[in-house]
């Protein structure tokens, strides 16, 4: 027998050879950084706990993608409190990368956008920085299929059951957390989260109580200690809130205790939520491979985009574990639909005044749009508040 000779042919001669595959090229990327200030200051645990100021404003980095066959894709990164100039002037240095690829390569164009600023490392503002360009790109296929992403990616459900949490936070009064319950609950909210985790526990606890006591016995309803306990904290409130039927304590332990989650998620009947913080899908495999918690809450434009957020989808699904993804209602929906199993997604109206398209609730679920893409496009108020602007 003849050994065969093994030819190795790089990708670029590789299209020479065979003849272009390619759909599209793109032709123009711009960046911009804006500011959302938000109606008043926030506090969670970790502002009482002395971690971190009260959250003033939100800076967002908007990638707008346009091809030569004239499509356009729209996506976005933000962070809260320090770390938006650092994502902005990295989104600069890469969009130049994206120049004459065909944007339907997504997976191939996140990989390189990774390894550009591989030194920096493959997770945090790095990773947060390349969401707004990926997202775009989901974006722009799903406009070119003339699909909605969820169905671009093959939805389950047409809506997806929603709850309230910005309603809640540590930095108003109970009864104003009330009143905001009752307008959640007569818009059409179906479930509803508040904030726990201060010094006196004892509060915390009244207030669940008094939550408890307005939505009735079986209403869905939800806490987030936002990484505020120890472990021992966390095992005694985890058995005292047990009484009030909720549908999970959410970051009951600092978000890397993987050990501390699996252990707390085990002993409790309350199920356990944890992920929003991370910023990697080995990051959330260190969690769901050792069943960390009940719902996994990744938050896409934290852990790099559409594309890293569907691999830890499949992990978690793979697993047997709920997802609730963290923020970002507007693309977490069409993601959320795709999830085979009932998700939950979170409902915050701070960023509807960035778009021209709002979102529907009703009778519990957050309606999936039919337009195409994301189905969302750039406000003239989010132009009013923009502060740098890089186009190429």
């Amino acid at each position: 027998m003849t050994a065969q000779k093994t030819t190795v042919v790089a990708p670029q001669l590789a299209r020479q050879i065979v003849g272009e595959a390619t759909t599209d090229r793109i032709s123009g990327v711009k960046v911009s950084l804006a500011y959302l200030p938000l109606a008043a200051p926030i506090s969670d645990a970790k502002v009482f706990a002395g971690r971190q100021k009260p959250l003033t404003e939100i800076a967002f980095i908007f990638a707008e993608i346009t091809t030569e066959a004239g499509y356009e894709g729209i996506g976005f990164g933000y962070s809260k409190r320090a770390g938006g100039p650092g994502m902005y002037a990295h989104a600069v240095e890469i969009s130049g990368d994206l120049i004459g690829e065909d944007p339907s390569d997504i997976g191939r164009l996140w990989n390189k956008l990774v390894w550009a600023g591989a030194s920096m490392g493959r997770s945090g503002l790095t990773t947060q920085t390349i969401a707004a360009f990926d997202i775009a790109l989901w974006d722009l296929k799903a406009k070119r299929a003339q699909l909605p992403l969820a169905k671009l990616l093959g939805a389950h459900r047409d809506s997806v059951q929603v709850y309230n949490t910005s309603g809640g936070y540590l930095s108003m009064e109970l009864d104003q957390v009330l009143e905001n319950i009752d307008e959640s609950v007569a818009n059409g909210i179906g479930g509803i989260k508040i904030k726990v985790g201060q010094p006196d526990t004892v509060t915390d606890l009244k207030r669940v109580a008094a939550v408890r006591e307005r939505l009735g016995d079986q209403f869905p309803f939800m806490v987030d200690a936002n990484q505020q306990w120890d472990r021992a904290t966390a095992a005694r409130m985890g058995r005292v809130l047990e009484q009030f039927n909720l549908t999970w304590i959410e970051e009951p332990l600092d978000c890397y205790d993987a050990e501390g989650h699996a252990a707390l998620a085990a002993s409790l009947d309350t199920p356990i939520a944890t992920g929003e913080m991370l910023t990697s899908v080995a990051e959330h495999w260190n969690l769901i491979s050792v069943h960390a918690s009940d719902f996994v809450q990744p938050d896409a434009p934290r852990v790099g985009g559409i594309t890293p957020f569907l691999q830890i989808a499949s992990l978690a699904s793979h697993k047997g574990l709920s997802l609730a993804p963290h923020f970002a209602m507007e693309i977490h929906l069409h993601l959320a639909a795709a999830y085979p199993s009932e998700p939950w997604l979170e409902h915050f109206e701070w960023l509807e005044p960035m778009f021209n398209e709002k979102l529907e609730v009703r009778n519990g679920r957050m309606i999936v749009p039919n337009r195409p893409g994301l189905g969302f496009s750039l406000s003239e108020q989010t132009r009013a508040w923009t502060t740098e602007t890089h186009t190429i």
